[in-house]
């Protein structure tokens, strides 16, 4: 019983580095020809949007230029969480979660 808490406190701490780590990390997503720039975090979080003014005029334009910008920063995290995963060992944490929900 108390190893599975020592363990349960271990995964959670490297959970928590992790976040951290990724955190620290800001990707812009880019839209509309460069127009619209969002940069967020390592853990999903906007941090800055910038539109501009030319695309204000055209609502459909602008949406579109905005949703293209988020996406392409999603697919940015994406691949650095992999690889922030892969330095920091987040791979191994996601295989001990499971191991600790199975016994």
């Amino acid at each position: 019983m108390f190893n599975k808490l020592k363990q349960f406190k271990d995964i959670r701490s490297r959970a928590k580095a992790l976040q951290d780590a990724l955190s620290q990390e800001t990707l812009e997503g880019v839209g509309g020809w460069g127009k619209v720039k969002i940069v967020m975090d390592g853990n999903m979080k906007a941090k800055t949007v910038s539109i501009d003014p030319s695309l204000l005029s055209n609502q459909a334009s602008c949406e579109s230029s905005v949703r293209d910008a988020i996406n392409d920063a999603i697919t940015k995290i994406q691949k650095m969480m992999a690889t922030k995963m892969k330095d920091l060992g987040g791979n191994d944490l996601a295989k001990d979660v499971q191991d600790l929900m199975k016994s």
